[in-house]
């Protein structure tokens, strides 16, 4: 059991993890493990706070209820392992500038705080466009060798690797 308390698992144990959390997904309740559609669903529930029952009334949010579902406890359930993770292996702390990054860019907080805002930002509005994210499209489409997830994949390789080359060979 010493490999539950590893600050870094292998990247085979946790795919074939992965794996058989997939499939044990699909099986107990037929839908592919995903997660950018519980942000928008918060963003509805957000939204929903400041309007009522206006929100309703959203084409999107007819497809796309907002309220709290599987997925959006599979996000907690995210968090929450990652803590446990954290906590079990000793590698728990709080950093707000990782190490890289400092090294790169300096320790400006703020320079930090807007450049993962923006990210985040500009990745959630690419999930949805896309139809999904990288977990939807990387884990359960190309489980279900749909041909869109396995381009999407792809580019998401090819999209990291060259924006970490940008970002930390060329810019810093």
């Amino acid at each position: 059991m010493d490999w539950l308390t590893a600050v870094q698992w292998s990247p085979y144990a946790a795919g074939i993890g992965i794996g058989i959390l997939s499939w044990f997904t699909w099986l107990i309740s037929s839908k592919p493990i995903g997660c950018s559609t519980s942000f928008a669903r918060t963003a509805g529930m957000i939204e929903k706070l400041f309007r009522g029952k206006k929100v309703e009334g959203k084409l999107y949010y007819r497809e796309v209820k907002p309220e709290i579902d599987w997925q959006w406890m599979f996000v907690l359930g995210i968090i929450g392992g990652a803590l446990v993770s954290s906590l079990l292996s000793g590698d728990f702390g709080w950093q707000w500038i990782p190490g890289k990054w400092e090294m790169a860019f300096g320790n400006n907080m703020w320079l930090r705080f807007f450049a993962a805002l923006s990210g985040g930002t500009l990745l959630g509005f690419g999930a949805r466009w896309a139809g999904g994210c990288t977990s939807g499209h990387g884990i359960s489409g190309t489980m279900q060798l749909a041909v869109s997830s396995w381009v999407s994949a792809i580019c998401f390789f090819i999209g990291g690797i060259a924006m970490a080359h940008i970002i930390f060979n060329v810019i810093a």
